[in-house]
């Protein structure tokens, strides 16, 4: 391989030979909140049924709300009172607790139907009116789907933006396997968005890196070395199904669908320089974007399609160039320091993220694609993958904290953060999905 390939793989693949991790489920530390955060008062939902409910659903909501950054949730010791009904609402003792909204709810087993119903409803305190209310239900499985599907909920009416609660992660670990006497295991794994109820894609003896979502939040593409050598594999998550898409002589790397899901932007050195092509997944036929003697590596689409912004060297050092894809012809985007690297677009195409140099450091930054103007979010020393939510408002990066690696997130006003670390190891290379059906 050339020596260059180190733009894709230095960051991922060096850090992944160094950490050892276990696949427990990732948990949670808030450690920076905004001064702007909304008071909200959840209170616990009654349980109508006869025995204990197997999820406590208002703390997984609360939960979900303050990761947001734009939620304060009232603890529960501070409440006068734990009204379950409107009619038990009473308005004065929640604006005495300086709360702007309060959500109530119940919870119902049914043994007919093995079943459980959860009702909420949320109020506007200062208005003193109610906003929204539901009736959800679902099996024991399905509790905490139905609890991320009231934070999306509420969030929404409050913020007017989607909620992203609901969706998944994706990341990579690494732990040494006993039945191999100690070698090293890594594992794909893929959990909800609050790093609970993970499970393992695929594991293999062999470095697995970059993976990547498909639009519909069904399937990842990612590399892996299992045969000895870079590869590029698609996988669906349900069923498991692998599908090889892209074994060529030298690097296969950086996998990043097409907005419509039917592409995949690749890295391939196969004709003697790493380059950006165009796989189409249906004919299998392979498109060139860039001709550069400099290495391009790590591409991402635009929202619409139309260009691809990537990590090229032909300045001299790591920068972000943004091309449309119909004339390809390279524009370079970033300018200050001089490392510059894995471009991210936001949902709305407006802004770009990407790690960034600086003082020693590499952390992530955001750049404002109108105006030029960047700001650098996160302050730890060792920030790669940045990977945005749906909604634009939170970012998932992995980092370094001692010599352990975490997961982080962070929100796009660089106000709000907490960590997603494993209680066992390390954890490594983030992706958040898209909104799941």
């Amino acid at each position: 391989m050339q020596k260059n390939i180190v733009l894709t793989y230095i960051l991922s693949a060096v850090l992944l030979l160094t950490s050892r991790v276990s696949i427990a489920e990732l948990m949670i530390e808030i450690t920076q909140g905004s001064d702007s955060a909304v008071p909200i008062a959840i209170v616990p939902f009654t349980n109508k049924s006869a025995g204990a409910i197997p999820e406590n659903i208002n703390k997984i909501i609360s939960g979900d709300l303050q990761r947001s950054g734009e939620f304060e949730p009232l603890p529960t010791n501070r409440m006068l009172s734990l009204p379950s009904s409107a009619k038990a609402v009473y308005y004065r003792d929640w604006r005495l607790l300086k709360q702007n909204y309060l959500l109530i709810g119940s919870v119902e087993y049914s043994k007919y139907t093995k079943s459980y119903k959860i009702q909420y409803e949320l109020f506007d305190v200062n208005q003193q009116q109610r906003i929204i209310g539901e009736e959800v239900s679902g099996g024991e499985k399905s509790l905490r789907d139905l609890a991320h599907h009231i934070s999306d909920a509420v969030y929404e009416a409050v913020t007017g933006v989607r909620g992203a609660f609901s969706t998944k992660i994706a990341y990579i670990t690494l732990q040494g396997s006993p039945a191999a006497k100690g070698k090293l295991e890594y594992r794909l794994q893929v959990a909800d968005a609050d790093g609970r109820r993970s499970f393992t894609l695929l594991k293999t003896s062999e470095p697995i890196i970059s993976p990547s979502w498909s639009p519909d939040g069904k399937k990842l593409a990612y590399v892996s070395f299992e045969s000895g050598r870079p590869a590029i594999y698609t996988q669906v998550i349900k069923s498991g199904r692998r599908t090889l898409v892209s074994s060529f002589k030298g690097l296969n790397g950086a996998p990043a669908w097409s907005p419509d899901g039917k592409k995949l932007a690749l890295t391939l050195s196969k004709d003697g320089n790493a380059e950006i092509y165009r796989l189409d997944l249906a004919t299998k036929k392979l498109e060139r974007y860039t001709r550069h003697y400099g290495i391009d590596t790590e591409a991402s689409w635009s929202p619409d399609g139309h260009s691809v912004v990537f990590t090229s060297d032909r300045s001299g050092s790591p920068q972000v160039y943004r091309m449309n894809i119909y004339d390809l012809e390279p524009e370079r985007l970033t300018f200050e320091g001089r490392y510059n690297a894995r471009p991210r677009f936001s949902e709305d195409g407006d802004s770009l993220f990407f790690v960034h140099q600086s003082n020693g450091s590499f952390n992530i930054a955001t750049m404002n694609l109108k105006t030029g103007n960047q700001i650098t979010l996160t302050e730890t020393p060792l920030d790669e993958s940045p990977s945005l939510a749906p909604n634009d408002r939170m970012l998932i990066y992995s980092t370094q904290r001692g010599r352990k690696g975490v997961l982080a997130v962070v929100s796009v006003d660089g106000r709000s953060k907490y960590f997603l670390p494993s209680a066992f190891g390390d954890v490594r290379e983030p992706a958040w999905s898209p909104f799941l059906r």
